[in-house]
């Protein structure tokens, strides 16, 4: 099953995240089929950018987002607020 969610990136105590499509069973930082976007929260304001047409369209194919990037999707207005997937 794919899974949209964060992988790490950055040096020791700088992170900041590539928003991916991977299988559930792979590593965190390991294989992926697809970058949809960055996420950096050390940023001020956050830096978080998606491509929503990307996102769609995995969602659509039956990727599953984890918990922290289906908040994100929610906050950049890709999917509706208290949808469950």
């Amino acid at each position: 099953m794919l899974r949209i969610r964060l992988t790490r990136k950055g040096a020791k105590n700088q992170p900041h995240y590539r928003v991916v499509v991977a299988d559930q069973r792979a590593p965190r930082d390991g294989a992926f089929v697809d970058i949809i976007g960055h996420y950096n929260p050390r940023t001020k304001p956050v830096t978080l950018v998606i491509d929503k047409d990307k996102a769609l369209d995995w969602l659509s194919k039956g990727a599953l987002p984890s918990e922290t990037v289906g908040q994100l999707l929610v906050k950049e207005g890709i999917l509706p607020a208290g949808e469950k997937r």
